[in-house]
């Protein structure tokens, strides 16, 4: 089962250079299982039971399985994550001309290690909108090649650059795609028209706009000596929404069960559909009884906000509380903070720790040392917005918001396996 859920990441990790590519590689294994799409610009009818899933802006998706049981007697079953990772955003008129060289001009999206995108083959990938037959429409590419690269400064001509270099986002960070001879004029629209064309066989009348981003062409593997761990982009946080979507697939139909992958939350959140924007109160306000009804079963429920966690790392250990230092392939961990940066409590911690227990699967905490500040995810906030419990968990990773992340290779088989219990447990707390 670990080999199988280990290929089954990269694969996902591999199709999904986006959040719009990693949404629809979602609803597509979703569809193969039997989940039935469902349109929010069209009227829904009363779902008493049923396999269902719905998206927004292409980029967040929401699967609910509405079981044997009545959602008043169980409540909801629920495990979030996010679809998007710090990137290189291309901006809308990108195009620079400079020594010779077509370069793009991009701004950073959320907290993005800079430095390790230097020297790396860079592909783009996102959502282009255009306009065919004198309608507007949408359709996502993905070159796939390396296309671009973002050359460093040689040692000679920077040498502090190993004493700390402060990365300028605005001068240093335009990659190259090309040189281009003489007057010639570089054209970027006319290079995503050619590709909607190659990709899609699309003969866009023009191209309107795009939300696109750069990402690393090598692919997510297995390394270490004995296979240990798992490296590769975006590991923080499709590991999650993999996971999630495995332990949902591997689910009995009892029970009332919702997985949600929302944009947006390196950003924030705040946004149509983000974690806080009103996409999943929207979209269980029309499953589900109104009223006083509602409120007893968001009572009755439970989150499982699935976020990944920073693993200690043998070269900066002094960055962790002493006891508090999860460590990769040790199991899932439980994510503590008493300023409301993570919605765990007591109860919510003691029920997690309760299904590793008895299905066997390692369980760790962390709490972020109290000299330092503690980032947070989509638990504080969707527990905020529905007012159901929560507890915020993740898998330990190293390098973190780097273009390529490191996980433990036994930890995605622990993840899954608890998500599962979690999913098929016939009572909450």
């Amino acid at each position: 089962m670990r080999k199988e859920l280990n290929q089954g990441l990269i694969d996902y990790l591999k199709a999904s250079p986006t959040p719009f590519h990693a949404c629809a590689s979602l609803a597509r294994q979703l569809e193969a299982a039997g989940y039935q799409r469902l349109d929010e610009r069209e009227a829904w009818s009363t779902y008493p039971r049923g396999r269902y899933y719905i998206t927004r802006n292409d980029s967040s998706i929401i699967a609910v399985q509405l079981g044997r049981h009545s959602p008043l007697e169980t409540g909801l079953r629920l495990v979030g994550a996010h679809t998007d990772s710090p990137c290189l955003r291309v901006k809308p008129q990108p195009e620079l001309q400079r020594q010779g060289f077509w370069q793009l001009g991009v701004e950073v999206y959320g907290g993005a290690l800079l430095a390790p995108w230097f020297d790396r083959d860079l592909s783009l990938a996102g959502r282009v909108t255009f306009r065919h037959g004198g309608k507007v429409e949408s359709q996502l590419i993905d070159f796939k090649q390396p296309i671009a690269i973002i050359p460093n400064l040689a040692i000679h001509l920077n040498r502090s650059a190993n004493e700390g270099w402060n990365i300028n986002a605005q001068s240093e960070l335009p990659p190259i795609l090309a040189q281009i001879a003489g007057d010639e004029r570089a054209d970027f629209r006319a290079l995503l028209a050619e590709q909607l064309r190659r990709e899609h066989d699309i003969n866009a009348d023009v191209v309107l706009d795009f939300e696109l981003c750069f990402y690393d062409t090598q692919p997510a593997a297995l390394i270490g000596l004995n296979g240990d761990f798992i490296a590769g982009a975006r590991l923080d946080n499709l590991l999650s929404c993999y996971a999630g979507l495995q332990a949902l697939l591997s689910t009995g139909e009892e029970e009332n069960c919702v997985l949600v992958c929302t944009d947006h939350e390196e950003v924030g959140s705040s946004s149509a559909c983000g974690a806080d924007g009103p996409f999943l109160d929207q979209v269980l306000h029309r499953l589900l009884p109104e009223g006083d009804d509602f409120v007893r079963i968001m009572q009755k429920s439970l989150l499982v906000s699935a976020d990944n966690a920073h693993g200690v790392h043998p070269n900066y250990a002094d960055r962790h509380d002493d006891n508090h230092g999860p460590k990769l392939n040790a199991g899932p961990v439980i994510k503590i903070n008493s300023n409301q940066r993570y919605a765990t409590n007591s109860e919510t911690a003691g029920f997690f720790r309760h299904l590793c227990f008895d299905v066997e699967v390692p369980v760790q905490s962390f709490v972020t040392r109290s000299d330092m500040g503690c980032g947070s995810t989509i638990g504080p906030i969707t527990s905020s917005q529905l007012g159901v419990r929560t507890v915020d968990i993740g898998l330990p990773t190293f390098a973190m918001h780097s273009i390529r992340e490191l996980a433990g290779s036994q930890d995605l088989s622990h993840l899954v396996k608890v998500l599962t219990a979690f999913y098929s447990s016939p009572e909450l707390p």
